[in-house]
């Protein structure tokens, strides 16, 4: 962001290269008023009481009933959808770079580590879905590299389940900080991927979009390795 957009945005006395990211997601999920800025000095809402509520219908329909087995939650945050698998008795595990994410994912009675998506994780190689929540295949800032990481650490026949944006948004990369409280984040990398641009993504890794469902204004997709036809 610019110190103009700084400036207007009311910051103009804040140095903001003080405050990591991490410590501000800590900050977010401990409740305290937070809100994504775009690169264009744009307030978008966090939902960190939704996130940090039981799974509503849609979040049971796109994430938790499908998954039939051992399940990795990337960027978990609160561990609502990790929690609903684990009362399912399906094997999962949450991980978040937030320690406060963590902390409230395994009061939930699940089992979540303070770690990257690209550092190593256990089970690398076994997991059978992967979950994209609430935008997350943003994580990063490239979608590919991030869908690239994620078939290293699913089984050949596993499953990728991605929340995306609605159709017409392609791939939009941007440079984001949190607002949290009178306070602003050091940047980090983020993209927002629509569900018109999913296909070619996919195809980037090696994988198709299997099914895709849309509730209450939400869209999500299963990604998956071409059958040996050639069909998802």
């Amino acid at each position: 962001m610019s110190r103009a957009a700084l400036d207007s945005a009311g910051f103009a006395d804040f140095d903001p290269t003080d405050f990591d990211s991490v410590s501000a997601f800590d900050q977010a999920f401990r409740g305290t008023p937070s809100s994504m800025v775009d690169s264009l000095g744009g307030d978008l809402p966090m939902a960190v009481a939704h996130w940090a509520a039981d799974p509503d219908a849609a979040d049971r329909a796109f994430f938790v009933t499908p998954c039939t087995g051992p399940t990795l939650d990337v960027g978990c945050g609160p561990g609502r959808l990790v929690g609903a698998l684990v009362d399912r008795g399906i094997p999962s595990l949450g991980i978040d770079v937030s320690a406060e994410a963590v902390r409230q994912t395994r009061e939930r009675g699940a089992v979540a580590l303070r770690r990257d998506v690209f550092s190593n994780l256990p089970g690398e190689g076994r997991w059978q879905f992967a979950l994209l929540a609430d935008g997350n295949v943003g994580i990063g800032g490239d979608p590919v590299s991030l869908l690239g990481r994620l078939r290293e650490l699913m089984t050949p026949d596993g499953r990728v389940i991605a929340e995306v944006a609605g159709p017409g948004v392609g791939i939009v990369r941007d440079s984001r900080r949190l607002r949290v409280g009178d306070r602003l984040s050091e940047p980090f990398a983020w993209a927002v991927v629509g569900l018109d641009a999913m296909s070619d993504l996919a195809a980037e890794v090696g994988l198709v979009v299997e099914t895709v469902q849309s509730l209450a204004g939400r869209h999500a997709v299963t990604l998956a390795a071409p059958s040996p036809g050639g069909r998802s």
